[in-house]
């Protein structure tokens, strides 16, 4: 009840319900006039006109079919829906932000990492290049890393790191709730800031729009910067659906967290939503840091407007670090560009696996060429397997995820539900050699809309573990079948048809 009434009375509550109404009215007046004035007939021409052009555009087939069916079955709502949200323009000013921002961290990698990619393995160079030649994201040795399975693991040793903190705390969540996890977490920043530790904390704007305002004006009393990103407004614009969705953490340059925890309590099962809440987190020391800390000033500078150059120098801190052996990459991935980096990353991990590759994901909404990759690594007899959760945290949307089982449990992909609650994870597992932890999950929003990141990792040790999880958790899942798939009912068969149809647009 009490998560309820906060939903209640949020800034979301006052934004959703404007934003479906300015679209309601616009849908009415153009109908209106169209009916009016005789447009109609206009309008089933130039739905014709736009459906050719919106086939020979380069995006995904999925996209492309779902606004044809639109645009064709109803003109007069699908045309000026295209026109103002459909060809995925992002505004300027969040383009010139994150390209300025990007371009600035691009900078400051030149030069990191290994240099001469003969140090690596070919098997190596093949699952890095991609990342290093076409992104400019250096691939490091002098790194290693702690695997974390779940978000009571995670959080005490990422309290203790925060507090080994001397000169700055870099935090980027696309959720921040309330709660214990919470409570903890402040009273620690706010200790740090009076001992002279710079304390910065990037937030999603609609990831935390329960949370109230007054929170956020007490941790800047307390000297804690705290920058939304992309402010959630009652409009019916295109920007509001590109969400920061990274978990970043930075402490000295030192080390760093990523993955798929947020801060909020379920997170770390001190409150049950969706049963057992399986998440998972990485740990990075060395080198490797450096990427990530470059990364969220970039985004630092996107959300700090005017307020000057950030001197990257100054949080360039440097360490004698050995490593654990392996190889890392820190990487992110923007909607402001032509490159879906994390779809191609975990392209990269299914086309390149030989023996066996297992993933999490809490989502799994495919778009074609994820789909074909997937169904084409099991015909060639890749032991390709997917994690899924059975307790879901959105109704409709595991419907869609559902929908997507037939066709890969027919080309050999294993798929299971696991039983004891949500699996949160984001995770890639393969051949014991290369692993993926990070924020992006299989679907639309992840791969198209949202700003993400991940680690791909090789070599290190800590890679078994996460193979080692993904099985154990299989034993506590039920594995679906097609047999299983065949029993829904017709009605069900459709609203999932229908909807797997339509999300590419939402």
């Amino acid at each position: 009840m009490r998560r309820i009434l906060k939903f209640l009375t949020s800034k979301a509550m006052i934004c959703i319900p404007l934003a479906l109404l300015q679209v309601g009215v616009l849908f009415v007046i153009f109908y209106r006039v169209a009916d009016i004035y005789q447009f109609l007939p206009v309008f089933n021409v130039l739905s014709i006109i736009l459906a050719i052009y919106i086939i020979n555009r380069f995006e995904d087939p999925s996209y492309k079919i779902a606004w044809c069916c639109l645009i064709l079955a109803v003109p007069v709502v699908g045309v000026p829906l295209y026109l103002l949200a459909g060809n995925r323009k992002i505004p300027r000013k969040l383009i010139d932000g994150t390209i300025r921002a990007a371009m600035k961290t691009n900078g400051f990698l030149d030069g990191e990492g290994i240099q001469d990619t003969e140090q690596l393995s070919e098997e190596n160079r093949i699952r890095f290049e991609y990342g290093k030649d076409r992104l400019g994201f250096p691939v490091y040795d002098k790194t290693s890393c702690r695997y974390y399975k779940s978000g009571e693991d995670w959080f005490p040793d990422y309290l203790a790191e925060l507090e080994k903190a001397e000169k700055f705390i870099f935090m980027e969540f696309y959720i921040v709730d309330q709660g214990s996890c919470l409570d903890e977490l402040t009273e620690i920043l706010e200790r740090k800031v009076s001992e002279g530790v710079e304390v910065v904390l990037i937030y999603d704007d609609f990831g935390c729009v329960t949370m109230p305002r007054k929170f956020w004006k007490k941790l800047a009393e307390k000297g804690i910067k705290a920058y939304p990103f992309n402010k959630v407004r009652p409009a019916f614009i295109i920007q509001m659906n590109n969400r920061d969705h990274r978990k970043i953490t930075i402490i000295d340059n030192r080390t760093a967290f990523v993955g798929g925890v947020n801060i909020a309590d379920e997170y770390v099962n001190r409150i049950s939503r969706f049963g057992y809440w399986k998440d998972s987190a990485l740990k990075l020391t060395g080198d490797a840091v450096w990427s990530l800390t470059a990364m969220f000033l970039g985004m630092y500078t996107n959300v700090r407007d005017d307020e000057g150059e950030i001197d990257y120098a100054k949080y360039r801190l440097t360490y004698d670090s050995q490593g654990d052996g392996g190889k890392y990459q820190p990487y992110s991935d923007s909607p402001t560009d032509d490159e879906t980096a994390a779809l191609y990353y975990h392209m990269n991990m299914v086309n390149q696996a030989e023996k066996y590759i297992y993933m999490d994901t809490p989502y799994l909404i495919l778009n074609t060429p994820m789909q074909s990759s997937l169904m084409l690594a099991a015909k060639n007899g890749v032991d390709v397997r997917i994690m899924t959760p059975y307790i879901p945290d959105k109704i409709l949307v595991n419907q869609i995820t559902k929908a997507n089982y037939l066709p890969l449990l027919q080309s050999g992909v294993r798929i299971y539900e696991y039983l004891p609650g949500f699996d949160h994870s984001k995770n890639f597992v393969s051949d014991d050699k290369t692993a993926i932890i990070g924020s992006a999950n299989m679907d639309y929003r992840s791969y198209f809309l949202h700003f993400e990141n991940g680690v791909l990792m090789a070599d290190t040790d800590e890679i078994l573990k996460i193979r080692d999880d993904f099985l154990a958790a299989a034993q506590a899942a039920k594995e679906i079948t097609i047999a299983d798939v065949k029993k829904t009912i017709l009605p069900v068969r459709i609203v999932r048809a229908v909807l797997n149809l339509f999300i590419p647009l939402v």
